[in-house]
């Protein structure tokens, strides 16, 4: 049996992948993630961001076996680090959820990354105003807040993408000038990409859970 773990490009990588956990522990303590290889030296790194959103950041490196999750704790006691990187027990079964496909999105808009943040800015105030217990109401992060559309297709953005691009820090600060985030749509999928990673969204409804 091959050795199981994580091998990345160089300490840039390592980092980029350190910061992408960072920010998956801050919104989740128990949080899981899945690393899954796109091809021979390119992962990418998914978590759930309690949004009902999934986040992902792609990273030069390989893992074995090509599709593992780990826990985010055990993951930042070794990240960043060079050589062999020990992802910790297997939590292949904490994870059920589907995973978008890696192709088939087309391009819709982009989007300027300032009216995101201003969003984000407007979501926060109006979650101080009407949290519960429980966080902020559903009805604020069904809220569409933003529409995009191409031709005959016209999908609108919830607060829930915006909540999750800006809690895993996927746009930059300071903005550079004229920075956008990207929309695309699938069929079943929404996906919204920035500098630092992207949200997916499954359309008309939450993440399916697999049996």
């Amino acid at each position: 049996m091959s050795e199981r773990g994580i091998w990345l490009a160089d300490a840039a990588q390592a980092q980029n992948l350190a910061t992408f956990v960072e920010r998956v522990l801050r919104l989740d303590e128990a949080a899981v993630v899945r690393l899954k290889a796109r091809s021979a030296d390119v992962v990418v790194a998914w978590a759930a961001t309690g949004f009902e959103v999934l986040a992902a950041r792609v990273v030069s490196g390989r893992v074995a076996p090509s599709d593992l999750c780990a826990g985010a704790d055990a993951l930042s006691h070794e990240l960043p680090g060079s050589g062999r990187i020990d992802p910790g027990f297997a939590m292949d079964s904490a994870w059920r959820g589907a995973l978008p496909p890696d192709d088939g999105f087309s391009h819709l808009d982009d989007v300027p990354a300032a009216a995101v943040l201003e969003l984000f800015q407007r979501g926060v105030e109006l979650a101080r105003e009407h949290s519960g217990p429980q966080g902020p109401p559903p009805s604020l992060l069904d809220q569409d807040v933003l529409t995009v559309s191409a031709g005959d297709i016209e999908v609108g953005i919830p607060m829930r993408c915006v909540f999750a691009l800006t809690a895993m820090g996927f746009v930059p600060d300071p903005l550079p000038e004229n920075e956008v985030v990207r929309v695309r749509v699938h069929p079943t999928w929404l996906r919204i990409d920035a500098r630092f990673g992207s949200v997916y969204r499954r359309r008309g409804g939450p993440i399916l859970l697999s049996p």
